[in-house]
């Protein structure tokens, strides 16, 4: 049978889907799939896979593709990243019976993406992609597709999204957010970009972002046009969101249970969808929260989730005929969560403010980072406390005899020098301002007035995601 393409291959293969899970690391495993398709989801996708460990590692390939046969997981197309045509074309062959297409992500943004030359740090290189794309429609049995993020400019997503249709894709998924725009910055998806994609292709486009609700989906198909939507945050906070309900947390949660017994997933996979399934009534109840973060087995989990939901039909008891006890008064209810922007008031640029000083920041308050929770829970006695800390003494090497790492913070916020460690911020400052004194004083530039902000940036610093 010849392989289907474009509108074929969605109408046929994927049965015209138009409520699309979204590839998802550690959070789209089979139990959630299934979940998901109970519950109105039409085609899932799997988490991304690394498509050169899935080459080499059997053990990989069996965890995350060949665990079992699930006719109930149909469609499904298997997300691969890869930066070499040759390899993610080998990843894709040992792939290709076990599901209706293969996937090429081009649209992560994060820092392991970035490190790897994966995902959307692969955008501007047109050429690779093109090869990768050519040589996997060639060679596979199923159709190979794309998911992408976009680029500031329409013309150029256009004409980016048309060169990998050339190249062979059959189907494009579109999120509507640069690589720039991830956790705080996200802001909203340019459904604009979407769009004019859309208008520009003649295969499939699945749109991405801004999809919290049903009447979102809606909207989002009639405003663009695209054939399917496609929902990750969206989906983790409520699997029921392609039914247009809002259920009880328990009821989902329970179920989620039931089906990771049936197809078992490494727990860390299941306390991450109770954190999200939970997450607003966690904020209410944020004793529960430590004890689903210490829980070391399936039944544990299940037991904070049944006491979780015993406390809210408590609450609801209460409540009737009276005053909501907390500022979440429904909680309890699976519902969308709004990613916080950025803080207010900051003078610094947004996005400026490196890991490092927000890890130092962290250490002065009372709330732990998640990664230190985790070191506290594997050594109690472990303090975060900087007055605590161990001073580390480099004799008379250093003037604050500190180690170089401590000595530079200390000599930079005091503009000192410390010869043993080679630093030298006074002196350089010295200089700097002694040079200046020789130069001729310089007419201040007038400032130009800023431009209106339009378009796309409007768009991004508009609504939320």
């Amino acid at each position: 049978m010849p392989k289907l393409q474009g509108f074929e291959f969605w109408s046929h293969t994927l049965r015209g889907a138009r409520h699309v899970v979204a590839p998802m690391v550690d959070q789209s495993e089979l139990a959630w799939r299934l979940l998901s398709r109970r519950h109105g989801a039409q085609l899932c996708y799997t988490p991304m896979l690394h498509a050169q460990v899935f080459v080499r590692d059997a053990n990989y390939r069996k965890e995350n593709l060949y665990c079992e046969v699930c006719p109930e997981d149909r469609p499904l197309i298997v997300q691969f990243c890869a930066n070499d045509p040759e390899v993610f074309v080998q990843a894709a062959l040992l792939a290709q019976d076990y599901c209706d297409a293969v996937d090429l992500n081009l649209g992560c943004p994060q820092m392991i993406a970035k490190r790897g030359h994966y995902g959307a740090f692969l955008q501007d290189e047109w050429d690779l992609l093109q090869r990768m794309i050519l040589l996997a429609h060639e060679k596979l049995s199923v159709p190979v597709t794309c998911k992408i993020r976009v680029f500031p400019e329409i013309d150029k997503t256009v004409r980016y999204a048309q060169m990998l249709e050339k190249a062979g894709c059959q189907l494009l998924t579109v999120h509507g957010r640069t690589k720039e725009q991830k956790g705080p910055l996200s802001g909203a998806a340019s459904w604009e970009h979407i769009k004019a994609v859309r208008k520009a292709v003649a295969i499939p486009v699945f749109a991405n972002g801004n999809i919290q609700s049903l009447q979102d989906v809606e909207r989002c198909i009639q405003d663009t046009g695209v054939q399917g939507v496609m929902s990750a945050e969206g989906n983790l906070h409520n699997p029921a969101l392609f039914e247009g309900r809002s259920p009880a947390v328990w009821e989902l949660a329970e179920e989620y249970l039931d089906i990771v017994r049936e197809h078992p997933c490494p727990l860390s996979y299941v306390r991450a969808h109770l954190f999200k399934l939970w997450h607003h009534t966690l904020q209410v109840h944020q004793q529960l929260r430590e004890e689903l973060a210490k829980v070391k087995t399936l039944e544990g989990i299940a037991a904070v989730s049944q006491e979780l939901k015993m406390r809210c039909q408590e609450e609801i008891s209460r409540q009737e005929g009276a005053k909501p006890a907390s500022d979440l008064p429904f909680h309890w209810i699976c519902q969308p969560y709004v990613r916080p922007g950025p803080r207010a008031g900051s003078k610094e640029k947004a996005g400026a403010r490196s890991k490092r000083a927000l890890e130092e920041e962290e250490c002065g308050t009372e709330v732990l980072s998640k990664n230190k929770q985790k070191k506290q829970l594997r050594n109690p006695h472990k303090t975060f406390d900087p007055s605590l800390k161990r001073k580390c003494c480099w004799g008379n090497r250093c003037v604050f005899s500190l180690c170089r790492g401590c000595c530079k913070k200390r000599a930079s916020r005091e503009t000192a020098d410390c010869p043993g460690h080679g630093l030298l911020f006074k002196t350089k400052l010295e200089k700097s301002l002694a040079w200046k004194g020789t130069q001729p004083e310089l007419q201040e530039p007038q400032t130009a007035t800023p431009s209106t902000p339009g378009g796309f940036s409007e768009v991004m610093s508009s609504a939320l995601a």
